[in-house]
């Protein structure tokens, strides 16, 4: 597993279990109860991130290269991710897809998922467009509590340590 320094909170990689699907991946985040799947879909290209909410994303088919951290931030972190792999992202971390390596007749997917209960999921982009209040984004990402149980792993696990 590798930790990712990008915010007060720190990003987690899960490494791979391959043999799950998107089936398999929501029906045992939705017995552990901890986050709520929400979508099937790639990651968008253009860097974005989430102020109301932390967010799982679990790479349900394909390979990808995905850059956290936000284009420019010279603390920004490359990653390639495959089927398996899980991302456990605090609010306020962007992130954005670079390159699908899933190759012919492949797609690059992922189940979304936002802790059970939590308020619809925002698009920040901070780029400063209409808006976009930035004191008021900070605000929500600072009101955001931490997981009092593991979202891949339910009582005990890797996001209880950070």
């Amino acid at each position: 597993m590798a930790l990712l320094k990008l915010t007060p909170l720190s990003t987690l990689l899960f490494p791979s279990s391959p043999s799950l699907n998107s089936a398999s991946i929501e029906s045992h985040l939705a017995d552990l109860g901890v986050v709520a799947p929400q979508w099937r879909y790639t990651m968008y290209s253009q860097s974005h991130f989430h102020s109301t909410t932390h967010e799982l994303l679990v790479i349900s088919s394909g390979r990808a290269r995905l850059l956290f951290g936000g284009d420019g931030n010279p603390e920004g972190v490359q990653l390639e991710v495959q089927k398996g792999d899980a991302m456990l992202l605090p609010a306020g971390v962007a992130h954005r897809l670079l390159q699908d390596l899933s190759g012919p007749g492949g797609a690059f997917e992922m189940v979304g998922s936002y802790p059970a209960g939590a308020k619809q999921w925002d698009m920040c982009y901070g780029d400063g467009r209409a808006g976009e209040d930035h004191a008021a984004i900070e605000r929500r990402i600072k009101s955001l509590n931490w997981f009092t149980r593991d979202p891949l792993y339910g009582e005990t696990g890797p996001a209880l340590q950070i």
